[in-house]
């Protein structure tokens, strides 16, 4: 309820009306927003924050849609110049090729087990479908590399693709929480691969693979993880708003999905110890860079202050406004950063609502970030 006091302006009501005839509604709509007072999360009912975040997602995906269509809208076959592409490449390149092609071979199958699981959900399901046709071009991608690499014969490529789709990866979780999580620590990883292939196609392998310059790998391998980047960042805000509105039921999540994280396919994929070897000798992944660049990193985007604090799951105690008005105590994750939380979905409605002005949606259906207090 709105407080308004006589002499003195508690709520500047004079001024956002005499302001009225010159401001848009979305304008005033989220200037009253700035004023609003945040809520406990206890005012809102469960039903009402999963509303929010599904509202967010469809925000999301529209500007990530946007994004997508206009500034990564790359053809497999068409993009890149494929006669350019070197034919001279060590064993131990090929092999990781054809190890990307594989766990990318898998796209139907992550897709339709996403969308299973969060089909209700407009936008997050119809990004699942976006974001499967770009997986789906990573595995044209790499087919084509295996193919202009004339180190399989497009016969072997048929033959290792219909050895590969005998089986079919399904999802390690049942819920739409811990598998978002999931994916933000896989895409993450993925983007960490192809980075460190690209730097070996530059010339800035070690050893032996110095000699595995190849521009046109270079560049295609640089463009699949600009796509993984995205896809990283959409699963990141998607996990933030999670983290934000049932903070105990994400970090629980989160700490399941570290303590038994394994990047997909990797119980399908063929010989695929000796890929994940290749991987660590050539310096592309590893132990460390996935405890440096994916979990680390991905930790400090989601505002979790350390492991060490995931899994102590201490609380701190915060006194609230309860519906009545009286104060009562809650309890908020000490392993979380919730400062850093909220004014990451800031910036995040911010853009959203950028790009709502810029397509008119803010006049039939626009944003708001509805802010509470832990």
């Amino acid at each position: 309820m709105w407080t308004v006091s006589i002499g003195f302006d508690i709520f500047p009501f004079t001024v956002l009306f005499e302001k009225r005839d010159n401001m848009t509604d979305r304008q005033l709509t989220l200037e009253l927003e700035e004023h609003r007072p945040p809520v406990s999360p206890h005012r809102l009912s469960r039903q009402e924050r999963e509303r929010l975040i599904q509202r967010s997602f469809h925000s999301l995906y529209r500007w990530y849609t946007s994004r997508s269509q206009s500034t990564r809208n790359w053809n497999p076959d068409t993009s890149f110049d494929w006669s350019a592409f070197h034919t001279n490449h060590s064993p131990e390149v090929v092999r990781i090729i054809e190890g990307f092609y594989a766990v990318e071979q898998y796209a139907p199958d992550y897709t339709y087990e996403l969308i299973r699981l969060v089909r209700r959900g407009y936008g997050r399901s119809h990004f699942t479908l976006r974001w499967g046709s770009e997986e789906e071009k990573h595995a044209d991608l790499w087919r084509n590399a295996l193919l202009f690499s004339r180190a399989r014969s497009p016969e072997w490529i048929e033959d290792y693709t219909d050895e590969l789709r005998r089986s079919a990866w399904t999802t390690p979780w049942e819920d739409p929480i811990r598998t978002l999580l999931y994916t933000v620590l896989q895409e993450r990883a993925t983007q960490v691969n192809y980075l460190n292939l690209a730097r070996i196609a530059r010339g800035e392998g070690k050893g032996a693979l110095r000699r595995d310059v190849n521009p046109i790998l270079a560049e295609l391998s640089h463009v699949i993880a600009v796509d993984e980047a995205a896809h990283f960042n959409f699963f990141l805000e998607g996990a933030r708003l999670y983290m934000y509105y049932f903070p105990e039921e994400t970090l629980s999540g989160l700490k399941d999905v570290l303590q038994s994280f394994v990047m997909p396919a990797a119980n399908i994929v063929p010989n695929y110890e000796s890929f994940v070897q290749v991987l660590y000798d050539a310096d592309v992944f590893g132990k460390r860079k996935y405890a440096r660049d994916v979990v680390k990193y991905a930790l400090e985007q989601l505002g979790v202050k350390s492991l060490k604090a995931l899994d102590a799951g201490v609380h701190q105690s915060r006194q609230v406004p309860g519906e009545d008005g009286a104060l009562f105590e809650t309890r908020v994750p000490d392993a979380l950063n919730m400062t850093f939380v909220e004014e990451s979905l800031e910036r995040l409605f911010g853009r959203l609502q950028q790009f709502e002005a810029n397509t008119y949606l803010d006049r039939v259906s626009p944003s708001t970030f509805v802010r509470v207090v832990w």
